[in-house]
């Protein structure tokens, strides 16, 4: 039991921010390319297939870090008690967990056509190098925002079988909303990656948060926006904008205190709820 609860902790799998992060992008491209008058049942197969293939690799991908940073973790109030920064889970330990729980999303992969196979295949470097950029650049949120969003085109080729327009805009802006919303997350330890020489982009924008956070949520707005356009979605759509804008303008950059660790994480785990709002919105944009 006690491998299990370690195992648990080793996942982050009590957080489930993370994956649901992950699975959101994919489920608005699956909608977004889905056919409802074929009925919903492919529709929900799918959509469990993505947030499986979601919380398997997310599960992977904080093992990867999680070995690739253990001496910064060690540093950082808040990571220093991982289980493999503070010694519980042995490296090879890990190691072999993260092999199993890729080959796990191999297996899920494997229902997919084999456009969608190619195009998750080769962007697994993508997935793995980024505990590595925040050593070189400070801008690892944008490699973030580019592989956590990649299920956004993976969703939409799964039913169509081709890359198109729409996707690649709207998986252009949803890159700057990671890009957003993980600057506030990186908020929460500033300190202490300033101490060790972590880069990001809340250090290389900390004197003016807020004018970052603004223009990178515009991009997203605005690609919301283009979607409506290129899917010739009614007016309804575009008024339905107005709950994920007052979101993401108002409560998320207007009355963020960047200062507050506590508030910088409540923040960040509001883009769960904004998942779902702009889901609704997609859904409200193919059925009305």
């Amino acid at each position: 039991m006690n491998q299990v609860k370690l195992f648990i902790e080793l996942t982050r799998l009590t957080k489930p921010i993370g994956f649901m992060l992950l699975f959101w992008p994919c489920v608005w491209g699956l909608t977004l390319a889905y056919d409802f008058n074929a009925g919903l049942n492919n529709y929900f197969f799918f959509c469990i297939l993505f947030l499986s293939g979601s919380v398997l690799m997310r599960s992977a991908g904080c093992i990867v870090n999680d070995i690739v940073d253990r001496k910064f973790d060690k540093k950082v109030e808040r990571t220093k008690n991982r289980p493999i920064a503070s010694g519980r889970v042995s490296v090879k330990l890990a190691i072999i967990y993260a092999i199993s729980l890729c080959f796990l999303a191999f297996l899920v992969l494997l229902n997919f056509n084999y456009f969608t196979i190619f195009m998750a295949l080769i962007s697994m470097p993508l997935a793995f190098t980024y505990p590595l950029m925040k050593r070189i650049t400070y801008w690892p949120q944008l490699f973030l925002g580019i592989t956590f969003n990649y299920g956004l085109v993976l969703g939409f080729i799964a039913i169509d079988n081709q890359l198109s327009l729409v996707s690649i805009a709207f998986y252009i802006g949803a890159i700057f909303w990671t890009l957003g919303y993980d600057t506030i997350y990186g908020f929460q330890d500033i300190k202490d990656d300033e101490i060790i020489g972590v880069k990001s982009t809340s250090i290389k924008f900390k004197n003016d948060p807020k004018k970052f956070l603004f223009i990178s949520y515009i991009i997203f707005i605005l690609s919301l926006a283009v979607v409506g356009i290129l899917m010739d979605f009614k007016s309804i759509y575009f008024l339905f904008m107005i709950f994920p804008i007052y979101h993401l303008l108002y409560y998320q950059i207007n009355k963020l205190n960047t200062a507050n660790p506590d508030d910088c994480f409540k923040k960040f785990k509001s883009n769960n709820f904004l998942g779902l709002l702009i889901l609704l919105n997609i859904l409200i944009g193919k059925i009305i």
